[in-house]
């Protein structure tokens, strides 16, 4: 019988398969490094896009805020100027309102009412006066309230009992204060909108 020695070939053997492991495995290692290095580049170059991306918006955020500054700066601008046009209008229009204001007492003012003073304080109006009776004031006031458009709001402020004249001419009246308000025509223009503009529509046949 022949005997063969297999050893020194089985040493080669598992030798080459070790190298080859080995080489295997610094490939696969090469690989993964050139997978993690490749990841890594198109992340960097993600991140780097998305932050261009945000200072780009960042920028025209800053520029956007700064018209929205300009923008809110206009607008105050123009509500000066509205508000100083309205001012102007306001003086004109108060320049006639002593007139409308004689023309309107000497409707609404009922017999047996004498007015003393007004004065006027913005746009309320003081009224001093004597009547004969309180039925006249309340009168009066009926006619400021309900007779008038330029007029509203009347309020008495006191009344009380006095006298006048002397001898045979002294008379018993009543001294009364009423306040009242007075509108300018925008304020008139505004109310006659919003009744037209509240009253229930007709329907017509």
């Amino acid at each position: 019988m022949i005997k063969i020695n297999l050893l020194p070939h089985r040493e080669e053997k598992r030798k080459q398969l070790k190298k080859d492991f080995y080489s295997l495995l610094a490939l696969a290692a090469i690989i993964g490094a050139l997978i993690v290095i490749a990841v890594g580049a198109y992340y960097a170059t993600q991140i780097s896009a998305q932050t261009d991306r945000n200072n780009f918006i960042k920028a025209e955020n800053a520029k956007l805020d700064e018209k929205i500054k300009e923008v809110a700066s206009l607008k105050q601008e123009i509500d000066g100027l509205k508000a100083r046009q309205q001012a102007v209008e306001d003086l004109q229009a108060d320049r006639n309102q002593p007139v409308y204001l004689l023309d309107e007492l000497v409707k609404l003012t009922p017999e047996g009412v004498y007015i003393r003073t007004l004065k006027q304080e913005g746009q309320r109006v003081v009224l001093t006066g004597y009547a004969q009776s309180n039925e006249r004031v309340s009168e009066f006031l009926r006619n400021l309230g309900n007779k008038s458009p330029w007029m509203n709001k009347p309020d008495l402020i006191e009344i009380k009992s006095a006298g006048i004249g002397q001898g045979r001419d002294a008379k018993k009246v009543f001294d009364f204060t009423v306040n009242v308000g007075i509108q300018r025509p925008r304020e008139l223009e505004a109310a006659s909108a919003s009744n037209a503009a509240s009253a229930p529509a007709v329907n017509k046949p």
